[in-house]
């Protein structure tokens, strides 16, 4: 089993990052980094150099917000220790392609994960719609900001991303089944009148690929995609987790998200191999530039 770091023991760290790494035959959960949260039974370190001054852990996991999650991973590859990356991979695509060559003149592994790509009905849709154009689609991803990030204001801070957080997740799917690339063409972003990053967006890209995506959504949550071809329907439900092709279930994945990423990272070491793909982050980018700015209401926890 290979030792494994994991720095940012908050809400994401605990809920899936230590369950996953706990149940798999690669890793070994050596150490973890965090201001505050802790994880039992875990050597525990509050200071980021210390960890990796005295502990010769190969492996690093990087769960902490974006905008500082550049400078723990610039360290951790200047000290030889493989990387992964909790999506966004980072504040700016300029600092993950920094991160990137780093890591080659390291030698180092950097993958920059993407967890609703392990979505148990992601690879079904992809494998169908390999041979195919897609002609229309939309994407549904409403969800309520309260009971996920429960007070957590630096998702609407600079950097924080607001809806793009979770509507980041729906970009990671679509660019993953799509067999051709698509672009932006416009965006609506509605920010609070107290909040530096948005709460909803409405984005429309070429191919008839439309969505919606709101963090103000009350009672059920919906994380949907829907993508037409001439002569067939693929849908995603569950945030992935299920497809559905032309009203009939199809076969899913044995594995859920996280335990996926990990198992995808295993094989990556073992191939002295990298994964960062940008994809869904250039359209998080692009809707920043091309995004029509509308002040809606103030947003409290």
């Amino acid at each position: 089993m290979t030792p494994i770091c994991l720095v940012g023991i908050g809400k994401i760290a605990v809920d899936q990052h230590v369950p996953a790494i706990n149940a798999s035959d690669d890793w070994d959960l050596a150490a973890t980094v965090s201001r505050s949260g802790t994880v039992d039974g875990i050597p525990a370190f509050t200071n980021f150099d210390r960890m990796l001054a005295e502990r010769d852990i190969p492996v690093i996991s990087l769960c902490l917000p974006p905008v500082p999650r550049f400078a723990y991973a610039a360290k951790a590859i200047a000290a030889g220790r493989q990387v992964m990356l909790e999506k966004p991979p980072g504040a700016t695509l300029a600092e993950v392609h920094s991160l990137q060559d780093m890591a080659a003149k390291a030698g180092v592994t950097l993958f920059a994960t993407w967890h609703s790509r392990m979505a148990r009905g992601v690879a079904a849709a992809k494998a169908f719609l390999a041979d195919k154009t897609v002609t229309a689609g939309q994407i549904t991803w409403k969800e309520d900001v309260r009971r996920w990030h429960p007070g957590q204001d630096w998702v609407f801070e600079a950097g924080g991303m607001g809806v793009f957080d979770p509507g980041i997740n729906a970009l990671s799917i679509l660019t993953e089944v799509l067999p051709a690339q698509i672009h932006l063409q416009s965006a609506a972003l509605s920010f609070p009148e107290n909040r530096q990053t948005p709460i909803a967006a409405d984005l429309t890209f070429s191919s008839g690929i439309t969505a919606a995506f709101d963090w103000r959504q009350e009672g059920d949550q919906i994380w949907e995609i829907t993508l037409q071809t001439e002569d067939d329907s693929v849908q995603l439900l569950d945030g992935g987790n299920r497809c559905v092709i032309n009203a009939h279930e199809a076969e899913i994945s044995d594995l859920d998200e996280y335990p996926a990423l990990y198992d995808h990272m295993a094989k990556l070491l073992a191939r002295g191999a990298s994964d960062v793909d940008l994809s869904p982050m250039i359209h998080v980018a692009d809707a920043m530039t091309l995004g029509r700015r509308e002040m809606v209401e103030a947003f409290d926890f």
